[in-house]
């Protein structure tokens, strides 16, 4: 089955680095720095918002107010609710367009038209997906009238900012757009503001990666041992969001006070099937092998033992391809992994200071430049039911409301569920425009796309559906291989040449989560949350809450799949077998949830949302619970003996950098022996060891100690696993000398020499694996008490022996670890500190990114020495397989408190400015790098107290 050939398949970036650089030479002059000698100061401060004095505002029915702060964050005042959104529109492109405009194009596919052609796959592969299309149909025919005249008022706000800006005056980044191909920014649409969410989806949608690396991995690993790199969720250790609890299969409901009722038994295969690994292929004639992750009918030879072969093909070849597709798209939140999570908690006033509940939250998302979060009130001066919002918190720029905040009622937070929510699917699709499905053949549905170009010419391409979703491979000329060595056979059908992959997304279905980001907004109790939590589709977040009242609570939202006992969700499944399709989503009222527990309090930080009780499959790839299970302790050990909790209590836990694996690993390493070719080098040796005495497993920016652990982990890891596992997961360029995947024949030739080859990585090093998450703090956890396991043993060469043993490869990571932080921070361990190697870097969208040095110098700002580490509550999170920079931060912070809301605290990773040198580009970066807290005036007299510029918007 040929892959369509009429569209764009995978290239290199050349065209885009060549277009980016036009238009960074253009911005250079532009900015009157064409000789590198100044930036240009008339084009940078015509772009600046005015934010005093009187503006009119076209569409107003009244006059509207509003106040920044002395870090430019404004609160907006106006007697009606699209006078309110209207205004919000037009203040947030005051600030932010740039970051609005590139984002609606890359969630409509067309980011080449502001970029070029190398742009063309991101944005062939977003519309395969059909983002801007699923946006429309939300809008047509799912969100309220009431949601769409208020994201109307939004555009027209928008739309009235556009109308008296234009090139320098709207940012220096369409000065350069304008000079290199006459860019001009068309208006602003409502369904701008709705395709953000499936962009936002997107970077929280889960296992797809996992699903994907699970493949990859049995190219060289066989099943048991992939089985061993995913470990259970560890329930007996961490707590799960909601302890206890039942759910009535006959009722369809969940009770937090409940027990589970003799009617979920009926669920309970299901629940093992799904949550234990079901085996794939049982239905196609696949052993399966016995059910474990990886499983095939064709696995290989040199089982339980790490980097045995095992059969591969045009799965991998295809699934390998569409890694880099999908590592391609731009991942606005962050790296898709472990790291994607977030904390937040909730203490009830039984046990704080106020005598009212605290409520904090700190979503963990990719740092760039401005900040994804946008600070901001919107205030009816009356409120009633003509006008009900009274709200204050983090927005998106782009889109109308409060996403994450309070209003004069309730506050809440979020963080990622990570339910499994998407699926890939083998197709066997004809030459004839049909697909296989249940034994017969069904028309594909098609559709043509133009993709148009900035300075060349149109592409035009086909997209072609089947009842699962889009077909993916259609966008990667590898693709074309999926399949012709699939772990499928018997009543599977005809490989030909290969299956087709089509994607299977909770977010490819129009819902209505727009309407509910309203409908928090203007929730007065917990059953307006939970009713407003109900339409919250995608992507599926834990919505932690409190109110006045004294109460506090959670919901589980979201579209999650029912899928059948033979489909676990972990590998690629046959689409053409109805036995793998859907079945469904989980009921609202079947989802956890929980009031006023007795404990006093709750905690989400991406753990196992409920336990092994429950009986509908949520996910079977969880994060491992270690942040959940520090901010338990940490809330314990305040509480103990009549212990309160204050709001700066809060603030301290949020920046505890507590290592737990190295809580774990560092007493083993303490007592290796190490020892170097002679006295000298064991000294050398020996000094970084004992960085490690008495260590508090803290990981404190100055620690030398911090530095030296996370390094030994680094190469601990590397050793024992990285260099195990297929090119598709390693770091781009990292090449060894291994024995070719399959090769089954004997260790040598017959004249005598080694059978090897020299494999390359291929991953990008922010998506390689191991990365060093919690999960991978479960797998060391599991051996580590067995020093002979096979995972401690490498081969190795004359100079470098191989590890027999955990002792001996711990040794080995060790003195890695020792000449890689002397040539990084020299000889002297007394000088190391762990935030010279761990450091945060804020890059400005597209040209902060690719531009030339000047540029990005211009635009860009950093670094900063952090504290905090993986899967510490302060999560400045890194990947160990390539390197220590910061991938993903606490993008905000946030500290309510229910008592009194004028005495809440907040921060932003940047500013409230998208504007290069404006005072608020970056004005909270610095506090946030330390841990501090703004001010967060809510009320009408806090807020006039704190205001240092006013603006009124006049119809």
């Amino acid at each position: 089955m040929p892959s369509n050939n009429t569209g764009p398949s995978g290239k290199k970036k050349k065209g885009r680095r060549a277009r980016l650089l036009g238009i960074s030479l253009a911005l250079l002059l532009v900015g009157g720095t064409g000789y590198g000698a100044y930036w240009g100061v008339d084009t940078v401060r015509a772009s600046f918002p005015e934010t005093t004095g009187t503006i009119q505002l076209k569409g107003l029915k009244g006059q509207v107010r509003v106040e920044r702060d002395g870090n430019g964050i404004p609160q907006v005042y106006a007697d009606n609710v699209e006078d309110l959104f209207r205004a919000q529109g037009f203040v947030q492109a005051q600030d932010r367009f740039w970051e609005m405009d590139v984002r609606r194009h890359l969630t409509a596919g067309r980011l080449s038209e502001m970029f070029g052609s190398g742009q063309v796959e991101t944005d062939a592969f977003i519309r395969t997906m059909g983002w801007r299309k699923v946006a429309q149909e939300e809008y047509d025919t799912k969100l309220s009238e009431t949601t769409k005249k208020y994201l109307q008022a939004y555009s027209d706000g928008v739309n009235a900012y556009l109308k008296d800006h234009q090139g320098k005056s709207l940012s220096v980044e369409y000065a350069a757009l304008e000079f290199e191909n006459d860019y001009k920014p068309e208006k602003w649409n409502p369904v701008d503001s709705v395709a953000w969410l499936k962009a936002m989806a997107w970077d929280l949608r889960a296992n797809l990666r996992d699903e994907i690396d699970r493949s990859l991995a049995s190219t060289r690993l066989d099943a048991k041992q992939i089985e061993q790199l995913y470990p259970t969720y560890p329930y007996d250790r961490n707590k799960p969001i909601v302890e206890g609890g039942g759910y009535d299969g006959l009722a369809r409901e969940f009770d937090p006070k409940g027990t589970p009722s003799s009617s979920a038994s009926a669920l309970q295969g299901t629940r093992q099937g799904t949550q234990q690994g079901a085996p794939q292929g049982t239905a196609n004639g696949a052993s399966g092998n016995g059910g474990t992750p990886g499983g095939s009918a064709n696995t290989g030879t040199n089982k339980g033992t790490p980097g045995g072969s095992s059969a591969t093909g045009g799965l991998h070849t295809g699934l390998s391809a569409l890694s880099k597709t999908l590592g391609q798209i731009p991942a606005l939140l962050g790296p898709n992994g472990n790291g994607i999570g977030s904390n937040s908690w909730v203490v009830s006033g039984k046990y704080t200071t106020t005598g009212k509940p605290l409520l904090a939250n700190d979503p963990h998302l990719a740092p760039q430049m401005p900040s994804l979060w946008y600070q901001m009130g919107l205030h009816c001066t009356k409120t009633g039911e003509q006008c009900p919002y009274d709200v204050a918190g983090y927005t998106f720029a782009g889109m109308p409301g409060v996403v994450i905040g309070h209003n004069q009622d309730i506050a809440w937070g979020m963080t990622n569920l990570g339910a499994d929510v998407a699926d890939l699917y083998l197709e066997k699709v004809s030459p004839d425009g049909t697909y296989q499905f249940g034994g017969k053949q069904k028309p594909l549905r098609t559709r043509k796309e133009t993709i148009k170009v900035a300075g060349g010419k149109d592409r035009e391409f086909t997209i072609r559906s089947t009842d699962n979703g889009p077909i993916v491979s259609d966008r990667n000329d590898e693709l074309t291989k999926v399949g012709q060595d699939a772990p499928v056979k018997g009543v599977a059908p005809d490989r030909a040449e290969g299956y087709a992959v089509s994607l299977r997304w909770t977010a490819l279905e129009p819902g209505r989560t727009m309407d509910a980001v309203f409908a928090l907004d203007r929730a007065a109790d917990f059953a307006e949350f939970r009713k407003a939590a109900a339409d919250f589709a995608v992507p599926s977040q834990n919505l932690i809450y409190a109110d006045t009242k004294g109460h506090i609570g959670y919901q589980a939202p979201g579209r999650i799949p029912v899928r059948s006992k033979k489909h676990d969700g972990r590998l690629p499944a046959p689409g053409w077998d109805p036995a793998y399709s859907w079945k469904g989503y989980i009921p609202q009222s079947a989802l956890p949830w929980d009031y006023d527990p007795k404990r006093g309090y709750i905690v989400t930080a991406n753990q196992a949302v409920v336990d092994k009780k429950y009986p509908l499959p949520l996910t079977s790839d969880w994060g491992y619970g270690v942040r959940s299970q520090r901010i338990n302790e940490l809330i314990q050990s305040k509480i103990k003996d009549g212990g309160k909790i204050s709001t700066e209590d809060m603030q301290k836990m949020q920046m505890d950098n507590s290592s737990e694996i190295a809580r774990l690993l560092t007493p083993y390493l303490l007592k290796v022996k190490l020892k170097g070719p002679n006295e000298r080098e064991t000294k050398y040796l020996r000094e970084a060891q004992d960085l490690l005495k008495d260590w508090d497993y803290h990981q404190d920016a100055d620690s030398a100690a911090a530095a030296y652990f996370n390094a030994v982990w680094r190469n601990t890891l590397k050793l024992a696993f990285g260099n195990k596992l297929p090119k598709e997961l390693r770091v781009k360029g990292q090449c060894l000398r291994v024995r070719p995947a399959n090769d089954a024949g004997p260790k040598e030739d017959l004249d005598g020499k080694a059978r090897w080859v020299v494999e390359c990585g291929e991953r990008e090093p922010d998506e390689a694996q191991p990365d060093g998450g919690d999960r991978w703090f479960e797998v060391v956890r599991s051996i580590i008490d067995k020093p002979d396991d096979a995972w401690w043993k490498t081969n190795g060469t004359r100079a470098n022996p191989g590890s027999k043993n955990r002792d001996e490869l711990l040794a080995r990571a060790m003195k890695d670890a020792r000449w890689e932080l002397t040539s990084r921070l020299g000889k002297d361990v007394s000088s190391w500190s762990w935030g010279r190697l761990h450091q945060l870097n804020l890059k400005n969208q597209t040209l902060g990114k690719e531009g030339p040095s000047v540029v990005r110098w211009l635009l860009n700002r950093g670094p900063w020495n952090l504290a905090g580490g993986e899967a510490a509550v302060n999560a400045a999170g890194w990947n160990a397989a390539g390197g220590y920079d910061v991938l993903w931060v606490p993008s905000m912070r946030m500290v309510v408190n229910l008592d009194d809301f004028d005495k809440s605290r907040w921060i932003n990773l940047t500013g409230a400015s998208g504007h290069a040198y404006n005072a608020h580009y970056y004005d909270q970066t610095d506090m946030w790098a330390k841990g501090e807290l703004l001010p967060w005036a809510y009320s009408a007299g806090a807020v006039k107290k704190a205001t240092e510029d006013s603006l009124t918007l006049r119809p």
